[in-house]
């Protein structure tokens, strides 16, 4: 049973806060420390399965650019949850708070931070979300999932400390399948694109497929992500064109999708290039938009600037362009095997040890 330190984690939201916390939950428990979860309200009906020993919900809302009785509802909860974090962590006295972005994790590392615990705070991108932009004044330590991160202060920079992004032990098991050269065989393409992207692949892959030549669709076969609505058209598209296909909403065993895969389009979250990166897999990636952060665009170029990955925008992302990207990718598949190589060389797979030792210390730093 464990008995060191008890290290509290504040994730939530969605999957790409919470996966990571998982990973690190995981790499905690390896090293005799306790895990507790605090959460928002909405993303407790699905943390069941996390690995801590308790899960504690507390209110939390994103001030976007609403109108402002919404943005002033939000910020009410938000103070509502700092200070019901605040009482919940006064009683279970954690050594440390960590946090990984997002608003739902405002609430406890405020809490923390004005009941005296030490916090520590995960930026999984390439640019400082607004939250941790928000908490990074009070945080004592800041990890990073990018070597060069943009946003912080002069004086925030120094309490970076590079660790890269956790990834679940389904990514460090996928990683251990090596990279299969198609050579000028079957090229097996694996389209997903999240909650906020499936869509936008559903309209613009099956279409791009079309374009290209018979003999360039007869190298294809194809695993993509499409929503209820989008799964007939999609699947009609693929079986007119006689190019093998399989559809699903939702694929629960991702990383191996992956790690079968010989090229990946895909939105660039922190996850996504986290797993592309230590799968060793090349990648169209096409950046969310709308973000005022533009987190995503920077992740992506991150991963095109050592040579893994293509960005395209999504303003860019058309049948016609990504026909012609996916045509130079299979007149070259040495080219797709270079990608993965530079993908693979770029990622950290033990990141979720590294940030792991980086709490366990913070927790032993008296304030």
């Amino acid at each position: 049973m464990a008995t060191g330190k008890l290290i509290m984690l504040a994730a939530g939201g969605t999957g790409g806060h919470l996966f990571p916390a998982e990973a690190l939950s995981h790499a905690l428990h390896a090293k005799g420390m306790r895990v507790v979860l605090m959460t928002d309200t909405r993303a407790a009906e699905y943390a069941g399965s996390f690995p801590a020993e308790a899960v504690h919900a507390v209110p939390a809302a994103t001030p976007s650019g609403r109108s402002p009785l919404q943005k002033a509802a939000a910020l009410f909860a938000i103070a509502k949850g700092t200070f019901a974090a605040r009482r919940i962590i006064r009683q279970v006295k954690p050594d440390v708070v960590v946090g990984f972005g997002g608003y739902p994790t405002v609430p406890p590392v405020l809490g923390a931070s004005l009941a005296g615990v030490r916090t520590l705070i995960h930026e999984q991108n390439a640019v400082i979300g607004r939250a941790n932009r928000f908490l990074a004044g009070r945080a004592d330590v800041i990890a990073t999932g990018f070597a060069k991160v943009g946003g912080p202060t002069e004086a925030q920079q120094a309490k970076c400390r590079h660790v890269g992004n956790p990834v679940r032990p389904a990514v460090i098991e996928a990683a251990a399948h090596d990279y299969d050269p198609p050579g000028e065989g079957k090229i097996r393409l694996l389209v997903f694109g999240g909650s906020q992207g499936a869509r936008i692949m559903a309209d613009i892959v099956p279409p791009a497929i079309q374009l290209l030549t018979e003999a360039e669709r007869a190298r294809l076969t194809i695993v993509q992500q499409a929503r209820p609505e989008d799964d007939e058209r999609v699947r009609g598209i693929y079986e007119t064109l006689g190019v093998p296909a399989t559809i699903a909403p939702f694929f629960k065993d991702l990383p191996a999708q992956m790690a079968a895969a010989q090229l990946v389009i895909a939105r660039s979250g922190a996850s996504t290039v986290a797993e592309l990166t230590v799968i060793g897999r090349p990648a169209l990636l096409v950046p969310l938009p709308g973000s005022l952060d533009q987190d995503q665009a920077a992740n992506a170029a991150f991963l095109e600037g050592v040579g893994g990955a293509i960005r395209i925008l999504q303003p860019e992302f058309t049948p016609r362009h990504l026909a012609a990207e996916l045509s130079k990718l299979i007149a070259q598949p040495a080219h797709l095997t270079t990608m993965a190589a530079n993908a693979k060389s770029a990622g950290i797979p033990d990141a979720a040890d590294r940030l792991a030792d980086l709490v366990i210390a913070t927790a032993h730093t008296p304030n």
